[in-house]
């Protein structure tokens, strides 16, 4: 299977579980892996033939900046099977990066991978 990457999507957003996180914007980071077979747009060279990562974007960010989640956890599961209905994506693989302040300025991540089906 071919694979369509679109890295280092950055969205404000309202997340966490203290209250401070709670009135504060965090710029969340999204790298995304998703399956796809190109053969068809590739012959075609038609956008309609392919999956439209503008489009994909563009779900994601008005998603996720309109959200109000506590854990990333359940963000990047919304967030999953979102895309998988909206674009038909046989299988995704997600990581989500937020900032934390733990010793210094570090970050968290997680990696999930989901399936269409």
């Amino acid at each position: 299977m071919d694979k369509i990457f679109l890295n280092d999507l950055k969205v404000d957003t309202i997340i966490g579980i203290y209250d401070w996180e709670r009135e504060t914007l965090q710029t969340l980071r999204f790298d995304l892996e998703m399956d796809w077979d190109i053969r068809h747009a590739a012959k075609s060279d038609d956008i309609s033939n392919t999956l439209d990562y503008g489009a994909v974007a563009n779900v994601l960010v008005e998603f996720v900046a309109n959200s109000r989640y506590l854990l990333i956890e359940r963000l990047a599961e919304e967030v999953a099977q979102l895309l998988l209905k909206t674009f038909a994506i046989p299988k995704l693989k997600l990581t989500l990066t937020k900032p934390v302040k733990l010793h210094g300025q570090n970050y968290a991540q997680i990696v999930i991978e989901r399936y269409n089906g």
